[in-house]
């Protein structure tokens, strides 16, 4: 069973853990990683049946995947830095990304 998803992307979030800031870019109702990913890296045991979040994280290059219950709204209304985000959001406006328009071809 799924609870609903607190965040959406182009959301500014930060890591309630470890502080870092990053935005969603796409979510997942429930944990869809391997089981390995699991125990290697979710090392709070968060739970799985909860809603996940695909991040660029902020002066980074690299992206990370966080259970919900880990995220905390970010209280500034500052930009990302990763080199992802122009590929994925138009625009950042009012502390929110917004997705690029997708060809529909």
């Amino acid at each position: 069973m799924s609870t609903s998803s607190t965040f959406t992307i182009g959301q500014v979030v930060q890591h309630r853990l470890f502080g870092y800031r990053g935005v969603i870019f796409e979510v997942d109702p429930v944990f869809m990683l391997s089981e390995q990913w699991y125990q290697q890296m979710a090392r709070s045991c968060p739970p799985k049946e909860e809603p996940w979040y695909h991040v660029l994280v902020d002066n980074a290059i690299h992206t990370t995947y966080v259970a919900q219950q880990n995220l905390i709204a970010d209280p500034y209304s500052e930009p990302v830095k990763h080199p992802g985000v122009e590929q994925i959001f138009e625009r950042f406006e009012n502390g929110v990304y917004y997705l690029r328009k997708q060809n529909l071809q």
